[in-house]
């Protein structure tokens, strides 16, 4: 069995799922030579949005439910 997908830990909203949590992955890519999302001369419009988006899909999301 798979670790993720996971289910939310509040109804709405899930407290560990944060700006933090993207922020901290961006820095992790960067660490590994991927473009720093966290510097504004680097990143472009959306490219945050884009992690937290495949972040959440990834987190939340079972295979058979994505596209």
């Amino acid at each position: 069995m798979s670790a993720y997908p996971v289910q939310p830990l509040g109804e709405d909203d899930d407290p560990r799922f944060t700006l933090g949590l993207v922020l901290d992955v961006a820095r992790v890519l960067a660490a590994h030579g991927f473009p720093d999302l966290t510097n504004p001369a680097v990143a472009r419009g959306g490219d945050l949005v884009d992690l937290q988006q495949a972040l959440y899909r990834f987190i939340y999301t079972s295979r058979e439910e994505t596209p």
